[in-house]
């Protein structure tokens, strides 16, 4: 028989239910009332209290008349009793989800270019629609050291469609890639020819380096018959602008951060007959939060923030 002596921690061998049972006849201060509202016999109840009895090693009531009188170990126990399992019952049955009162604090993971263009319009919509919650934002190389979405610390990713058991994938927009090149430079101010275009020395951007995703632009420029010459590669759209920026290199960037941002960094789009090449981005998460009332209030306060809705 496992007795509370035998084990380190009581509840290990406690039936739950028996908490309730002890905490009902406290409140009404009787067996018989606390049968009725449990809706079970008055036997039942005693059972109840005889096994809880033998766990805890108290008496815990005693009768006097047709009521009873707690222990002083029961009276220590009933406020906590009272709190824990009125917070069992909230948590179980869920109240309303209020985001003006939502504390949590979410993790979103996207690139750098989504960084400058998005999340200025995602905190601003944050601070209407949730202002006690907070919002960390990280870069995809962290995403993916973190373990992705799979992992308790990161809430949502804006981005490429992950892969994986347990995934939500969600359509958001599809992003043109545009070619730029520094103020001043020469290919500016007309159109480049096929062969011209092959010329040029280009900044590659490689956000995770040494994992192998696909080179999407370095695919089109190859389906187009086009050489391309990656003579740089750095981790973010934001540098290969400041390399773009400083040299006659140039890059392909996301449309969306070269009207946002392309004077304030110096770049300006070039007129080629650049391969057509769209990215198809998404909003994606866990199973995990899938049916969260916060995870997902905020999946939709991402979703209008980026499409302007």
């Amino acid at each position: 028989m496992i007795t509370s002596r035998t084990v380190s921690n009581p509840i290990a061998s406690l039936d739950l239910n028996l908490l309730l049972v002890l905490h009902t006849v406290l409140a009404e201060r009787g067996v018989a009332s606390a049968a009725r509202r449990l809706h079970v016999t008055p036997s039942a109840i005693s059972n109840g209290l005889a096994r809880l009895r033998s766990v805890l090693g108290d008496p815990l009531v005693t009768r006097k008349g047709r009521g009873i009188v707690p222990t002083p170990r029961a009276l220590a126990l009933a406020p906590a009793l009272a709190r824990g399992l009125r917070e069992l019952e909230l948590a179980i049955h869920e109240l309303p989800f209020d985001p003006t009162g939502c504390t949590r604090a979410f993790t979103l993971a996207v690139a750098d270019a989504g960084q400058l263009t998005w999340v200025p319009r995602i905190v601003a919509r944050m601070t209407q629609e949730m202002p006690k919650a907070s919002l960390g934002v990280v870069g995809i190389d962290s995403l993916v050291s973190l373990g992705d979405l799979a992992s308790s610390q990161v809430d949502l990713h804006i981005g490429m469609p992950g892969r994986g058991t347990g995934l939500h994938i969600e359509p958001l927009l599809e992003e043109r890639m545009v070619l730029v090149a520094r103020s001043g430079h020469p290919a500016l101010g007309a159109r480049l020819s096929s062969r011209a275009l092959g010329a040029l020395r280009h900044v590659g951007v490689e956000m995770v380096p040494g994992r192998a995703f696909r080179d999407r632009v370095g695919a089109a420029y190859a389906r187009a018959g086009i050489h391309r010459e990656v003579a740089v590669t750095v981790p973010s759209f934001t540098a290969a602008a400041a390399v773009v920026a400083a040299t006659d290199f140039v890059a392909t960037l996301p449309e969306s951060l070269v009207a946002a941002q392309g004077t304030r960094l110096g770049v300006r789009p070039l007129d080629a007959p650049l391969p057509a090449h769209t990215v198809k981005l998404a909003l994606c998460w866990h199973e995990r939060t899938h049916v969260d009332p916060a995870a997902r209030h905020l999946r939709g306060l991402v979703r209008r923030a980026v499409l302007g809705t």
